[in-house]
């Protein structure tokens, strides 16, 4: 399904270390009529919206928001959120009311220790692990994106059985993106792919063992040979992106041409054509050493059911 991801604005009540929309705080959040034309405009070129920013779910008109979109029509009506509002159950109720009919939530540790400060947020871990019991109490779809940092990805396999552990079954795993306070913080939260290739792929086969559908995210397949069934990419459906001052009409075309980069020796790998490459920025600062061809096949894990974001 084409979808429409509306950034509604850039303030957040998370300081993540690793955010790669940072930069953009000092805009502050957009007008809710701007908003609104959005939504009116895209539909029904698009049946799907992504509510995201920032943090969305502190707007003071998100439940109008959502529920502007419901009324026009859109089917598929996604809140990209840290989860921490949703600690609220009376906040879920009004949500799900409102339209809303998935919960993409970020977590990035297995304990508070680890969430929080990567989050820069203290007690988020308990309030997104909140908001996802309260969320899940309600029957909601959720899906949980967790951005692989150097602090985190020993620990992949950590949050992987505390995501099955509260049943979580639609679980994705996003390799950091250096722009934002990521850039700024680049020695201490860029780790190199070799190194959490392992610990990724040890993730996947626990959410496999418990029966979920496992992505990742900006992980290139020569670090995920054997387990490239679960490379996101391929899945992820057009979008057109609504941000700052400005509008991607196909953030697939965007991320792959522009976002995104090959060597000359990809030309070799026999995942080439499928590969989008890492974020441009990975090499800059880890050159491209790490980066060796598939040549051929491995077998593949049995992987009955994956999705993406």
């Amino acid at each position: 399904m084409e979808r429409i991801d509306l950034k509604t604005g850039f303030l957040c009540n998370n300081n993540c270390r690793f955010c790669v929309q940072a930069h953009k705080k000092k805009f502050g959040n957009k007008k809710s009529s701007e908003l609104k034309k959005y939504i009116k405009t895209s539909f029904p070129h698009f049946q799907g919206v992504v509510f995201t920013g920032g943090e969305a779910s502190i707007r003071d008109d998100f439940f109008d928001l959502v529920s502007f979109a419901k009324k026009i029509g859109f089917t598929t009506i996604q809140i990209q959120t840290n989860g921490r509002i949703f600690a609220y159950k009376d906040f879920c109720v009004k949500a799900i009311k409102a339209g809303a009919t998935e919960f993409a939530i970020a977590i990035h540790g297995h304990t508070s220790q680890l969430h929080d400060y990567l989050t820069g947020a203290s007690d988020s871990f308990q309030q997104t692990l909140q908001g996802i019991k309260n969320l899940a109490g309600l029957d909601q779809l959720i899906i949980t994106n967790t951005v692989i940092t150097k602090p985190n990805y020993p620990y992949l396999p950590d949050i992987a059985k505390l995501l099955i552990d509260l049943k979580i079954f639609r679980i994705q795993f996003a390799f950091v993106h250096a722009m934002g306070n990521a850039l700024k913080n680049a020695n201490s939260m860029i780790p190199r792919k070799s190194l959490v290739e392992p610990y990724v792929k040890k993730a996947i086969d626990i959410g496999l063992s418990g029966h979920a559908r496992m992505t990742t995210e900006a992980i290139p397949y020569c670090f995920m040979d054997g387990y490239d069934e679960f490379v996101g990419e391929k899945n992820i459906p057009k979008t057109k992106v609504f941000d700052l001052d400005y509008t991607i009409e196909d953030f697939t075309v965007v991320r792959r041409n522009e976002g995104k980069i090959k060597d000359e020796k990809c030309r070799l790998c026999s995942f080439f054509e499928a590969c989008e490459g890492p974020w441009k920025e990975y090499p800059e600062i880890y050159g491209w050493e790490e980066f060796q061809p598939v040549l051929k096949r491995k077998k593949q894990k049995n992987a009955k059911c994956r999705t993406t974001q």
